[in-house]
């Protein structure tokens, strides 16, 4: 529900940004970065070199390396089932399939729940940009679709902890730090810190568990 409103805005910003209506549909296509193809389409209007666009990408999306870790790939099957899989693992993709309720999902169910989420994003992008202009000035809501989605998302995690609240907190400080310590590197610090405080955590509790 939440990629359509996103997608919409997507692909207004890009007509209006003077991009032809299929910009939108191929980089939700391809590209399917979600916020990083906002940041894209000034960079493309500016005319930023491509090594300036290929590190924005990493830099924006190198939180996916991280994902991977716990992602149920391992439940899918076939090679080319895989490198879909991989290609379409986003944020919702990876919070929904690791969550307690999907442990039990197979293969071909991960795969159709990635498949829908990239559907819907490209072609809410698609009518953003060729109907973008139809959407009344009077509509409020379609900037705060994202932050509701993580929202909604970020709840959900919590309940699944179970009580275990030292993980979101550990989370919280990670960010804080983050944000004080390298404002310009915020998200990868953040990610950084946060698995270094997992590391640390997992080890304490082992080394506990074993003299116990």
């Amino acid at each position: 529900m939440g990629f359509v409103p996103l997608g919409l805005a997507f692909g207004a910003l890009a007509t209006q940004s003077g991009l032809d209506w299929w910009w939108a549909g191929l980089s939700a296509a391809l590209a399917f970065g979600g916020s990083f193809e906002f940041l894209l389409i000034g960079m493309v209007t500016a005319a930023a070199p491509l090594t300036a666009i290929a590190l924005s990408a990493f830099m924006v999306n190198v939180r996916h390396v991280f994902y991977a870790l716990s992602f149920p790939l391992h439940r899918i099957t076939g090679r080319h089932s895989k490198t879909y899989a991989t290609f379409a693992l986003c944020d919702e993709a990876y919070a929904l399939t690791t969550s307690a309720q999907a442990r039990s999902w197979p293969g071909p169910r991960i795969l159709w729940l990635q498949f829908f989420l990239h559907l819907s994003w490209t072609g809410g992008a698609i009518a953003g940009a060729l109907l973008g202009s139809l959407i009344p000035d009077g509509v409020t809501g379609l900037d705060f679709a994202l932050t509701a989605m993580f929202a909604v998302l970020a709840l959900d995690a919590v309940r699944d902890l179970r009580g275990d609240l030292p993980i979101p907190v550990l989370a919280l400080l990670g960010a804080l730090t983050a944000r004080l310590l390298f404002p310009s590197q915020m998200l990868l610090a953040a990610f950084a810190l946060f698995t270094a405080a997992l590391l640390a955590s997992h080890f304490t509790t082992g080394r506990r568990t074993s003299r116990a």
